[in-house]
């Protein structure tokens, strides 16, 4: 895949999943500081960051950016929902993920992997 339309399909899936994909009933549930009654906010935001990672990896083709992409996301995302992170900041680091992504695929493919 062209290294821009690369980016181009890792921002919009990440816009994909973190918004229609995630819904309202996933944005609430997986805060651990206002849990949703009965479901486990570990639950929800396991659902959440499989997603994410599930797309990196698709369009990567590097099987182990799927933990990567998901550790990250539930790190940053359980920061935000415990008030260390703002918005634009949860959003900033998503982003510079996606960059990283793209970097390491092109150096994957680089080195014939």
């Amino acid at each position: 895949m062209d290294p821009t339309m690369m980016l181009i399909a890792l921002v919009a899936a990440h816009a994909l999943a973190d918004y229609p994909l995630q819904g309202d009933f996933l944005s609430k549930a997986k805060n651990r500081t206002a849990p949703i009654p009965g479901v486990p906010w570990q639950q929800a935001l396991g659902a959440h960051v499989v997603i994410h990672g599930a797309a990196v990896a698709f369009i990567t083709g590097i099987w182990w950016l799927f933990f990567a992409e998901a550790l990250i996301h539930w790190l940053t995302d359980d920061a935000k929902c415990r008030g260390k992170l703002t918005f634009n900041q949860d959003q900033a680091i998503h982003l510079a993920c996606k960059f990283a992504w793209l970097v390491i695929a092109l150096q994957h493919k680089g080195a014939g992997q």
